[in-house]
């Protein structure tokens, strides 16, 4: 009986050690989250206030057509790329978070 309880207070320990790793893993992911966003909107930010200066500076229409369309182009790819990365991140963030789960998971998986 006693060893039953041993047992059952040791994965209690476990499944709470693997909840706490996790849980420490997700938020410096989210932490790392919120950074690249910041960066990015400041550099969004950034790259719309030089085309709207080059954009006021332009003589003609043909050259604020050609700003325009610079902006857009670059605004894009740059969206485009830092999707990509935050799918990275997110990515790697499941799977460290999952990480402390893998042996308690494959041993309740395990036939017997």
């Amino acid at each position: 009986m006693n060893s039953n309880i041993e047992t059952m207070q040791k994965q209690s320990q476990e499944a709470m050690d693997n909840i706490t790793k996790s849980y420490e893993v997700a938020n410096k992911g989210l932490q790392t989250v919120a950074k690249e966003a910041a960066d990015f909107t400041k550099q969004s930010y950034e790259a719309g206030t030089e085309a709207f200066q080059k954009l006021s500076t332009a003589k003609t229409v043909d050259k604020a057509m050609e700003i325009q369309g610079e902006y857009a182009k670059t605004a894009y790819e740059s969206f485009i790329a830092q999707a990509t990365k935050m799918g990275e991140i997110y990515t790697n963030i499941a799977k460290e978070a999952y990480k402390p789960f893998e042996k308690a998971v494959a041993k309740a998986t395990t036939v017997k």
